[in-house]
């Protein structure tokens, strides 16, 4: 199964439209995950045409996306389980993920183990947006993926990044794609 993850699209304000590259680049997934920060549903329309599209809830969305957005998602593929959400949920961690300055992935993976030993409700997979950066970091099992944003990366108006998350054999493997 191949995942298209996406996030802050931030369309029409930061952005006019989604790159070209993003449809390309999802042409063959089998499900398209957003995790906010859309704006409008017409990108959720244009995503719609490519893949079956779920999407979270971002903290900047309108109330126009009623019905078509989630505070989260809890999903299950192929024996794994899977959250779609916008806000890292787990709050201790924000300042690392949060910083402007660039935090090593062992010093994530660390404290990423620690708060995963004080939660027993920890999906394998959690799928991510709201910082602008995209991170890749597994720890003890665990699967942490922000596929950054497409459209406004680092808060700068140039093209970013998006993922796909390819599950199979019972391996998830993810690749953060720069547009």
């Amino acid at each position: 199964m191949r995942i298209g993850l996406i996030s802050d699209t931030h369309i029409p304000y930061d952005a006019k439209s989604l790159p070209i590259q993003v449809k390309e680049i999802f042409r063959d997934v089998d499900v398209i995950l957003h995790a906010g920060d859309i704006y409008s549903s017409a990108v959720l329309d244009e995503l719609g045409e490519i893949a079956l599209v779920l999407a979270a809830r971002g903290d900047d969305d309108l109330s126009s996306l009623n019905g078509r957005v989630k505070e989260r998602y809890v999903l299950n593929f192929e024996g794994f389980s899977l959250w779609l959400i916008h806000v890292f949920p787990y709050p201790k961690l924000h300042p690392l993920l949060y910083s402007s300055g660039s935090s090593s992935n062992q010093e994530l993976e660390g404290t990423l183990g620690e708060i995963i030993h004080g939660h027993e409700d920890v999906p394998d997979i959690l799928v991510f947006g709201d910082t602008h950066k995209a991170l890749l970091c597994r720890t003890q099992g665990f699967l942490f993926i922000n596929p950054g944003s497409a459209t406004f990366p680092n808060y700068t108006n140039e093209l970013g990044t998006i993922a796909i998350l390819t599950i199979s054999h019972g391996k998830a493997e993810v690749d953060i794609i720069q547009l």
